[in-house]
């Protein structure tokens, strides 16, 4: 599956357009962590764009969102690792991350909502004036974007990253596509 044919296939089953931008952020901050790390730019991607295909159906069951995304990517016949991130990612299945791809994706997803709620207290709600220093202060502040959670987040370390490299290389990425998310 290309991107643009996932791109139709997200824009099928996911009506909010604030998820869509969600997956485009994880799609863009997945590039950039496969590129820091040397993986494949466009499994990770692919995995970041999809990991969340099945919210719609999913959003009022915790236990079930990510397995019914897995599954419909499987009968689609994508890569088995880039389902096992999408099912791994939910932290409520208990599964292990077993590669780069599974660590990757579950640091980056609460990443994204957590650097756009720092582009959104901006005055321009832009993300060009976001920088890393003010991610780090927020970081600290458990009443900031308390989505977004900062033990999944710091699980970068998985990915022998430290937080700051981590957010630098999220935060470069998603300015990337500020455009396209409508920051």
């Amino acid at each position: 599956m290309d991107r643009t044919e996932a791109i139709a296939l997200l824009k099928q089953h996911l009506q909010s357009e604030n998820l869509y931008n969600h997956s485009l952020a994880v799609e863009a901050i997945m590039r950039g962590l496969a590129r820091h790390l040397g993986e494949d730019e466009e499994k990770f991607a692919l995995a970041g764009l999809l990991h969340d295909i099945d919210y719609d159906q999913t959003a009022d069951d915790p236990q079930r969102h990510s397995v019914i995304g897995a599954a419909m990517l499987e009968e689609m016949g994508l890569p088995e690792d880039i389902c096992y991130a999408v099912r791994v990612h939910n932290e409520a299945h208990g599964l292990p991350r077993r590669s780069v791809m599974d660590q990757a994706l579950y640091a980056a997803d609460p990443t994204s909502g957590f650097i756009t709620a720092a582009a959104l207290i901006r005055p321009d709600k832009a993300l060009a004036a976001v920088e890393l220093k003010s991610l780090k202060k927020r970081f600290k502040e458990k009443s900031f974007a308390r989505g977004a959670n900062r033990e999944q987040m710091a699980t970068c370390s998985e990915l022998g990253m430290d937080l700051d490299s981590f957010l630098q290389v999220a935060l470069e990425n998603m300015k990337n596509i500020a455009a396209d998310i409508g920051l």
